[in-house]
């Protein structure tokens, strides 16, 4: 594969660059290039307006979603000149963040399965950023294995064709922010757990959602729980067919990992520069042979991640979905950011203690480090992505499953009412 830019390509980064020059909140530069991971670190004013006002502008010129199509709300361009996009972005990327379930998971399950009505309500004011979208998936009974779920759907007794909805969903990211929500419930217990699901698409203003935000180790709170106490959805914004809610929620699962996976920050550059600044006897930090080699061994993988994320943008630029093949960049990013920000701390000694300002390198290793448990967990574990790599990519035996053809209310629970 060639990787340098073809004339027309060339020609549209410049468009793109001078467009980013002349119009990019400068004035937010510098705290977002000290951002933490899964942070826009805006703090001068609200980061909300702040993103909301970017990505508005961006969406104003066609520059957001690129290859979405423009009757969504899309720029209409190629997978490529997305790709050219997001490099030239650069810090300011950060701002996009808040978007970023909805853009990168929601919408594409939108685009696939709604209406052509629902999808030119519902896609341009996440395409501009005035509706923000999270995904209802995780349960606390579940864990990993998201088809066990327990949240129930079942039809009105008025005879209506509405939905009534009642459960908790857990571990959701920007419940607290958003507008709408995917959800996926259980419709019919008497089915195999993958075959008794439906997709939903919801406000999070309906009556009877409660969100409850969950403070995490960094102080943040992104995280949420949701409950859902008799919260009526009429029929019409159900996507795909009664117990088809599986196979829906492929689309969104594959593509969060293809977002996930090609986006995520592996902590390379940043302990890179660190070290080019950090020192150990007196010397700089990169001369010691040790530091060196664990650099190498973290660049070989950043390596790795970009090209393998090349492949998946080929294949879209081939009108192909996303594969399987997707969890290795989250499965690699993940484990390697945890292990990078382990380093930087290493090379702090007692330093590595502090966080904030007061920090070296402004505490960014120090949150990285807080943060990136919840990496590894979200988008699907460690332990799953392995799974989906061995036996979707791998072709290797899948493990034995004695639950997988057993109606789900007869699956035995420990001490738990169905």
């Amino acid at each position: 594969m060639n990787f340098d830019d073809t004339p027309e390509e060339a020609a549209f980064r410049a468009k793109v660059r001078a467009w980013i020059d002349a119009n990019a909140p400068k004035h937010l530069e510098t705290e977002l290039r000290r951002a933490a991971f899964a942070s826009s670190g805006v703090v001068s004013e609200d980061p909300v307006v702040a993103s909301k006002a970017w990505q508005k502008k961006k969406a104003a010129a066609g520059y957001a979603c690129l290859n979405w199509p423009k009757e969504y709300g899309g720029g209409g361009f190629s997978p490529i000149e997305r790709v050219i996009w997001s490099q030239e972005e650069g810090p300011y990327a950060s701002l996009s963040s808040l978007f970023g379930i909805g853009h990168g998971m929601c919408g594409p399950t939108v685009m696939t399965w709604a209406s052509e009505e629902q999808k030119r309500r519902l896609l341009p004011p996440l395409v501009s950023g005035e509706e923000v979208w999270c995904q209802l998936f995780s349960e606390p009974a579940s864990g990993s294995d998201l088809a066990g779920l327990r949240t129930r759907a079942e039809k009105a007794a008025d005879g209506s064709g509405d939905w009534i909805i009642n459960g908790q969903k857990i571990w959701t990211s920007g419940a607290h922010r958003s507008d709408w929500g995917l959800l996926i419930t259980r419709t019919d217990p008497d089915l195999p757990k993958h075959k008794g699901l439906t997709m939903f698409f919801l406000s999070m203003k309906s009556p009877g959602i409660e969100i409850r935000p969950i403070k995490q180790a960094n102080g943040d709170a992104n995280f949420n729980e949701v409950y859902f106490t008799d919260v009526r959805i009429p029929d019409a914004q159900r996507l795909g067919a009664v117990n088809q809610g599986w196979e829906v929620s492929l689309t969104t699962l594959m593509n969060e990992r293809l977002s996930i996976g090609s986006g995520m920050p592996t902590g390379f550059p940043e302990l890179f520069n660190f070290c080019l600044e950090a020192e150990i006897d007196g010397r700089p930090a990169i001369e010691d042979s040790r530091v060196r080699s664990r650099l190498a061994t973290y660049a070989v993988r950043a390596s790795g991640l970009k090209y393998t994320g090349m492949r998946a943008i080929t294949a879209l630029s081939k009108g192909q979905i996303p594969g399987p093949e997707n969890s290795i960049g989250k499965l690699v990013a993940g484990s390697t950011m945890q292990e990078t920000a382990m380093f930087a701390l290493e090379l702090q000694g007692e330093a590595g203690m502090l966080t904030g300002a007061a920090a070296e390198f402004a505490g960014r290793f120090q949150a990285m480090l807080l943060r990136s448990p919840a990496t590894r967990i979200e988008g699907g574990s460690d332990e799953i992505l392995r799974n989906i790599i061995a036996e979707r990519v791998l072709g290797l035996p899948g493990d034995i499953r004695v639950d997988k053809s057993v109606p789900f209310r007869d699956i035995p629970t420990r001490g738990r009412a169905d």
